[in-house]
């Protein structure tokens, strides 16, 4: 099993969800996140006053797969989140031992 983490705009939030729906996936977690990257934030101008934004805000999504359907949540993750714009994100891939449903006590890729 792996974890999928993938930090994004949070305006590319519906078109991503909708082509995970695509691929089967059926659970998601998603959290409001600030952040930057090489982009370093930006400055804006409010009442005449200029100050620097060093945080912009994105969406982290996370999402626990079995080993086959990395490489197209991947794919779907990228090809539906790509603005072509500094600022567009990261997708991590990190390997996880054990998953454990609650309710059922079920474990593994049952518990997915």
């Amino acid at each position: 099993m792996k974890k999928v983490d993938a930090i994004i705009k949070p305006f590319k939030l519906d078109e991503v969800k909708e082509s995970l729906s695509a691929i089967g996936i059926q659970g998601i977690t998603v959290t409001e996140v600030k952040g930057f990257g090489r982009q370093k934030g930006h400055t804006e101008l409010y009442r005449g006053a200029e100050y620097v934004v060093d945080f912009l805000p994105k969406v982290k999504l996370e999402i626990i797969v079995k080993d086959d359907l990395v490489a197209s949540v991947v794919a779907a993750i990228e090809k539906s989140a790509k603005t072509g714009r500094i600022g567009d994100g990261k997708i991590f891939v990190q390997t996880i031992d054990e998953v454990v449903r609650i309710r059922t006590s079920e474990r593994g890729d049952q518990a997915i």
